[in-house]
């Protein structure tokens, strides 16, 4: 960056050496009666002790900006508001945001101070935040801008230059008797374009720095808006919009109307302006006229009955009073500032709240300090039985706890905020896992035709299914093959020839029942280990949900690759290996004691016979006429006896073949009925519930599991790193902060409520 020219910098330098005006020498000047009647008072006043109490740090505490394009008049406004003398001068541009609190006390006093930019280097912002200066008088006030600039200067980057902006703020408090309660920011003002002195890092530098502060969704903005430039070239406008849309925090300020050429189509063009016709702010505008270059060293009185005499004369006197001149703009933003601080309390106050709430919880995780293994050792001994409490509580289904917070309706059962609760999550899944096994379990989906004989219930019957099944346990619909029921029982007489031993004829082989049946359950093994998996991520991301909500993360992350990965993963073998063993006990001879098998097998059987029967029944059904009764002729139906024994006779040489085929076909599906069911139950309460979830809290940190670490093991998890004290120094003092701004809080507003501010 070049350095500023030696003649701007004596200019600069000299404009804030320059002599003040009179007033200058007294603290207490004016009273602001206009900014401090007794509601705004009360409502300023709770806002001042939270900034005081180091809140804003924490919270955006509400608070007027002043901001506009370079050379605008926006230290002039701020001057004439608070009624303090600043050093000014029409080429001197502000280098740096200025913050001004305004304090009520009974002695007068202007401290200063400079809160470093959060970028410096730790040595630069304790060197800037060594500044702390108290004057007695305004007279005195330029040397420290000054020195604070020479400062601020003084930090610079080794061949970066001389600065000519900083993202430091100057705070200079002003107290005294007559003073209100109000914080006022000056912001540089806004470079359109970089110059010799001033580079395109500048003009970055303030427009970052003026869209930082008129984005807090506290601030009000004051937009100033020079009347010597056309208002739609003064980009301030534009940032404004785009931050406050409607309006709601900005109010527009319209300075040196002075320089306007009455009666002019510019001086209408403002007048307009003024009026709220083009650029529409729900606060409106206003309009002032500061001291010229002429009237530098008037005092207030003069510069405010100047102000009055130009506003009352020519197309003046036909704007509102109420927007025009600096008595009117005290009182409008005494109004303003009321309505707007006593809106955003409420949120203030919530918002601090529930910072305390994160920051306490901080501390919590952070947990006690621990340096020796005794300290640590009982420090995880506590995490162990908090976090062993939560995992049995959400195995067992009890949602009580905090940790469970809220659920997430509109979001899958899995889903971060619904898989706290891991029982029903689990529950689901199983859910999904039956379904899966009844749907898509069987390898051939036999299907009927309407004109084939058998009419087996097992084929008819309908699964009760969920509304939806979850993509990856639907996906087994690809594995399964339909089949009509004679492509079945042909299938079933292929291998019963193929698998023939000394049985007798019409008879089958019983092995045949368990070829049949390993063929049909041969995608069971498959959709069991999908299952698996998936409850045993669901635990695995429960734990380390759980492990976060209970330790901080550089103690948890310790625990879970010292002990939780190993535990969990060990968990997750033993369950695949009681899977194995199911699934080889489904490939030994079919062994069943359940009457149910019988049942079923008589019931099919049964089934096909009745069916049978009654095809040939109305095969072999005719009707007849008998003699007139009452002069009517009698219908009835019979069947041809003759006809239907013929027919029976001859359907006794069927196939033999065919009728073993299927028997051993409704042997086989009555068998796989019963099967599945136990192979659901199995899966879920011997792999599942034993292996998964049950004893989760104890085989992945429980207190037993820290009692049998070694010390090592211990120092490993559990001593407390560097950053770890820094952090628990940083979250201990900002809990001492919002604590005391609690207290704050519930003071001022009691005092606010008996004294009836409403």
């Amino acid at each position: 960056m070049e350095p500023l020219s030696p003649q701007i910098k004596a200019e600069m330098d000299d404009a804030i050496k320059q002599e003040l005006p009179a007033d200058a020498k007294n603290v207490t000047t004016t009273s602001l009666g206009s900014l401090q009647n007794k509601d705004s008072r009360q409502v300023m006043d709770i806002v001042d002790r939270l900034r005081r109490s180091g809140l804003s740090g924490e919270l955006q505490l509400p608070q007027l900006v002043v901001c506009g394009d370079q050379s605008s008049g926006k230290s002039s406004v701020l001057e004439a508001i608070t009624e303090i003398p600043f050093p000014r001068k029409e080429n001197l541009c502000t280098r740096f945001a200025t913050e001004i609190i305004l304090r009520r006390a009974t002695s007068p006093s202007i401290s200063t101070k400079i809160i470093p930019d959060k970028f410096r280097a730790a040595t630069e912002k304790t060197r800037l935040e060594g500044f702390k200066a108290s004057i007695v008088d305004f007279s005195e006030l330029p040397n420290l801008i000054d020195e604070a600039t020479k400062l601020m200067e003084a930090g610079r980057d080794e061949g970066s230059g001389q600065r000519a902006f900083f993202r430091d703020v100057l705070s200079i408090e002003i107290a005294g008797p007559g003073r209100p309660h109000l914080t006022l920011v000056d912001l540089p003002g806004l470079i359109h374009t970089d110059t010799q002195y001033q580079s395109k890092e500048d003009v970055e530098l303030i427009h970052g720095l003026v869209q930082d502060y008129i984005s807090e969704k506290r601030t009000i903005m004051l937009a100033v808006v020079s009347a010597k430039n056309d208002y739609a070239n003064q980009v301030i406008l534009k940032k404004c919009r785009d931050v406050d849309p409607k309006g709601l925090r900005t109010l527009g300020i319209i300075t040196k109307p002075d320089y306007l050429e009455a009666g002019s189509a510019g001086e209408q063009a403002f007048i307009d302006l003024a009026n709220n016709r083009d650029v529409t702010l729900s606060l409106g505008w206003h309009m002032l006229k500061n001291r010229s270059a002429k009237e530098i060293n008037n005092t207030f009185g003069e510069r405010n009955a100047s102000e009055a005499a130009f506003l009352s004369k020519g197309s003046y006197r036909d704007l509102p009073a109420d927007s025009l001149g600096i008595e009117a703009l005290r009182t409008r933003l005494s109004h303003l500032l009321y309505k707007h601080l006593k809106t955003e309390l409420p949120a203030l106050q919530k918002e601090l709240n529930e910072k305390l709430i994160e920051v306490t919880h901080g501390l919590e995780l952070l947990g006690d300090k621990r340096s020796t293994p005794q300290e640590q050792r009982r420090f995880l001994m506590t995490v162990g039985t908090n976090y062993q409490d939560i995992v049995n509580a959400a195995v067992k289904g009890h949602y009580e706890d905090t940790f469970f917070g809220s659920l997430a309706p509109n979001e899958s059962v899995d889903h971060e905020k619904n898989m706290r609760r891991l029982r029903a999550v689990v529950q689901y899944l199983n859910q999904q896992f039956a379904q899966v096994m009844r749907e898509y379990g069987q390898a051939s989906k036999i299907t009927l035709k309407a004109n084939f004989l058998r009419s087996l219930a097992f084929f008819d019957e309908e699964v009760p299914k969920p509304s939806t099944l979850d993509d990856g346990y639907a996906e087994f619909a690809q594995y399964q093959e339909e089949i009509t029921c004679a492509d079945a029982i042909q299938r079933v007489s292929s291998i019963l020839v193929r698998s023939r031993g000394r049985e007798l004829p019409c008879t089958f082989n019983p092995l045949l029942i368990s070829q049949l049946f390993w063929e049909e359950s041969r995608n069971w093994k498959l959709i069991a280990e999908y299952h698996i998996d998936r409850v045993a991520e669901i635990c695995s991301a429960f734990v380390r949900t759980a492990i976060a909500f209970t330790v901080s993360p550089d103690v948890g992350d310790n625990l879970l690759s010292l002990k939780v990965d190993t535990a969990l993963q060990t968990r997750l073998s033993a369950a695949k290996k009681e899977l194995t063993n199911i699934i080889n006990d489904t490939k030994r001879h079919p062994i069943t004691y359940d009457p149910a098998y019988v049942d079923t097998v008589q019931q099919r059987r049964n089934d096909v016979y009745a069916a049978r029967m009654k095809q040939l029944a109305d095969e072999f059904e005719t009707t007849s006429f008998t003699a007139r009764e009452k002069g009517a002729c009698l219908q009835s139906n019979v069947i041809n006896a003759d006809a239907l024994k013929a027919a029976l006779a001859e359907r006794r040489n069927l196939d033999m073949e065919k009728a073993s085929a299927e028997e051993a076909l409704d042997d086989s599906l009555a068998y796989y009925e019963e099967e599945v069911k136990y192979f659901i139950a199995a899966v879920t309460k011997q792999v599942i519930e034993r292996y998964l979830l049950t004893d989760l809290a104890a085989d992945t940190i429980s207190p037993i599991i820290v009692g049998e670490m070694s010390d090592d093991e211990v120092g490993f998890v559990a001593a407390e790193p560097e950053e770890t004290t820094r952090q628990r120094q940083s979250l201990e003092a900002r809990k001492a902060t919002l604590e005391k701004g609690r207290q704050t809080f519930k003071s001022a507003l009691g005092l606010m409520g008996r004294a009836g501010v409403r």
